[in-house]
């Protein structure tokens, strides 16, 4: 094996056994019974395997092309997570959606249950819940000692969440109690491990009535009151994100002229609905016409199963190549107390765990189907599970750490968001309302750029648009986006709390877009008619995730073929 392949694989290996719950989560076997070290030593441990990989990695030299495609994914992905931990961020991991209150929660929705073994894992995780919690717990102690910390909005968010997984809300049953409800369904053992497995699910349950107390009595009181990072953190946010520089106050600039593009788009789709009638009349008639909507969770649920199943059948062996192992993603109802977007969870290595998208109900029971297509295409294929599926099924291609721990936003965010145009393209949203619902997801994103630049450097709003010479507050970024992403309130409020807690993230998606769309033009322009759409999608793909600029050098330096 190559030694930058080895040292990929050895890191993988390493990061692991340091992190049992990323391990699980990116559908690496073998770890599932165990759990991180959250506290103050896990987080020194995982940061010295990161310090050493790179003092390893610039000692070696790539022979091959794909040596040195592997090599740059490794050092840029890992070099900011250094650089990230330098300034503290690992000791203030608080925000709605990716933190590890979620994951330590969220890893069990994902673990098989088929078998006894799979239950013993699953409740040999269960038990080492309270410790996680307790590490935590310490590391966010340490970090206010360090005078790091989230803001308080960030705390009180968990705070909730944890309360409510924990049983703490009237009318939702403790969550890590539906695991034993679960074990009763299923092929788990019965008797001594039965109880052991209840003992479990009610000690990590009040581990989250700890965590909720701690974040709300303790945490949150000494947490920063500002939400906005500032230009420093912002960077490092964009580089996380990105994986390039960019100039943000052209971005935001940027944002503007999006946004504005596509509500003229979203007006000229809506006069074909109701000709004459305002985009708000159209937009009102889209929620509430029994018509275009489904009545039940379960018959969503198998709504959306059957629209992926045949999206996949259609596009394989025309517009992609699909493998076989990712011939089928499964939709899921997410669990209540998260955050309010939809996601997507990959397959394991070996295929034997499927890819999953993941929809929270937020407590619905009828779903308006306009803007659920492009959503279902931004998920699944030939967004996420594509995406993701297809560089698990690369193992004689692509490094480990290719395939299982890269990530970064601008590229995969980016691509499921292009997906969704790009099924628009190829004549899968002629339907008007299903083409106004991609019109809407786009503008959401564009708002996303606006509010999540403009919020975190505190930028004044341009002349010509309400509130203009205005800074941008949480609390002007709720009302511009309530007015502009045409999403529900209880939504939008969970979104605004996710860009403040997670900097720059929100603008992968319609950047990572542009991206993608100023490279296949770029090509497109250099190839001339030998350009083939096909091929550049078969391309970019098969290089796997990696920062926008590296993408971009690949992309460039050599003709698709």
């Amino acid at each position: 094996m190559p030694a930058i392949y080895d040292l990929a694989d050895r890191y993988v290996e390493r990061l692991a056994q340091l992190d049992p719950l990323s391990a699980t989560m990116r559908g690496i076997q073998g770890y599932d019974a165990q759990m991180t070290d959250l506290s103050p030593a896990g987080v020194e441990a995982r940061a010295e395997l990161v310090r050493a990989t790179l003092a390893t990695l610039a000692t070696l030299a790539p022979v091959t092309d794909r040596e040195r495609t592997a090599a740059g994914v490794l050092g840029e992905r890992l070099q900011v997570s250094a650089d990230r931990h330098r300034a503290g961020d690992d000791y203030r991991d608080l925000n709605n959606i990716n933190s590890a209150v979620q994951v330590v929660r969220q890893v069990f929705d994902v673990m098989p249950t088929e078998t006894a073994e799979q239950w013993e894992a699953i409740c040999s995780r269960l038990e080492r819940v309270p410790d996680a919690i307790e590490g935590l717990c310490a590391t966010l102690r340490e970090g206010l000692q360090r005078e790091v910390s989230a803001a308080r909005r960030q705390a009180l968010t968990c705070s909730e969440q944890a309360r409510v997984w924990s049983g703490g809300r009237p009318g939702t049953p403790p969550f890590f109690m539906t695991l034993v409800e679960r074990a009763q369904r299923t092929n788990a053992p019965d008797g001594t491990f039965r109880r052991r497995l209840e003992d479990s699910a009610r000690a990590a349950g009040a581990a989250y009535a700890d965590l909720s107390r701690f974040l709300r009595e303790e945490y949150a009181p000494r947490a920063s009151e500002r939400d906005p990072v500032g230009p420093e953190r912002y960077a490092l946010g964009v580089r996380m994100a990105l994986g390039m520089e960019i100039d943000v106050e052209q971005a935001y600039r940027w944002g503007w002229e999006e946004l504005r593009r596509l509500e003229s788009e979203m007006q000229a789709v809506s006069r074909r609905i109701l000709p004459g009638a305002p985009l708000a009349e159209v937009l009102r008639l889209m929620e509430s016409d029994p018509g275009r909507a489904i009545e039940g969770v379960e018959a969503f649920r198998a709504w959306l199963q059957e629209l992926m199943d045949r999206t996949i059948a259609e596009l394989n062996g025309v517009h992609f190549e699909i493998p076989q192992p990712i011939q089928r993603v499964e939709a899921m109802i997410a669990p209540a107390g998260g955050a309010a977007a939809m996601y997507y969870t990959g397959p394991s290595e070996d295929f034997s765990r499927p890819g999953r998208t993941w929809y929270p109900t937020l407590g619905r029971t009828r779903f308006p189907l306009w803007g659920e297509v492009s959503t279902a295409y931004h998920e699944g294929v030939p967004g996420h599970h594509l995406q993701v599926g297809q560089v698990r099924f690369l193992a004689a291609e692509l490094s480990r750490y290719q395939r299982t721990m890269a990530w970064c936003p601008g590229y995969g965010e980016g691509w499921a968001l292009y997906a969704e145009r790009l099924m628009q393209e190829l004549g899968y949203l002629d339907h008007p309302d299903y083409e106004l619902g991609m019109l809407r997801a786009h503008a959401f994103r564009a708002t996303r750029v606006i509010i999540d630049i403009g919020m975190h450097l505190e930028l004044e709003i341009p002349a010509g648009e309400e509130h203009a010479g205005r800074r941008w507050t949480p609390e002007l970024g709720l009302e511009f986006s309530l007015a502009h992403s045409y999403n529900p309130r209880e939504f939008m409020v969970s979104e605004i709390d996710r860009y403040l807690g997670w900097p720059a993230q929100a603008i992968s998606y319609k950047l990572g877009e542009r991206e993608i769309l100023a490279l296949r033009a770029e090509l497109r322009a250099r190839q001339g008619s030998a350009f083939d759409l096909k091929a550049f999608h078969a391309r970019m793909l098969g290089l796997g995730p990696m920062g926008l600029q590296q993408l971009r050098d690949e992309l460039l330096q050599a003709p698709l073929g």
